[in-house]
């Protein structure tokens, strides 16, 4: 019977370390992307926003208004730079509005 750890950690410590060694920091990066982009967002742009998905530190939007892309298109740095900032680490490199 395997002996029983009673040390006693808190259970965020048991989640980081559970998602360490599962490798499933890359699944999470994306659905904190995904839920990164609709909080700064809003209801204006995601009611545009069809697809985001992360890949190799690049942010794909896929947006169903051409006229909503052109605008963003201007701040890409600066949604980028919010994106980050929200995820509280340089995931997003790139931004591709589609």
């Amino acid at each position: 019977m395997a002996k029983r750890n009673n040390d006693n950690q808190p259970i965020q410590d048991i989640l980081k370390e559970f998602v360490k060694t599962n490798n499933l920091e890359g699944g999470l990066d994306k659905v904190n992307a995904r839920e990164a982009w609709a909080n700064l967002m809003g209801n204006g742009v995601n009611n545009y926003t069809t697809a985001i998905e992360l890949k190799h530190e690049t942010l794909y939007v896929q947006l169903s208004s051409s006229v909503l892309r052109e605008e963003l298109s201007y701040g890409k740095e600066k949604i980028v730079n919010m994106l980050n900032e929200s995820l509280g680490k340089d995931l997003v490199k790139k931004l591709v509005l589609q």
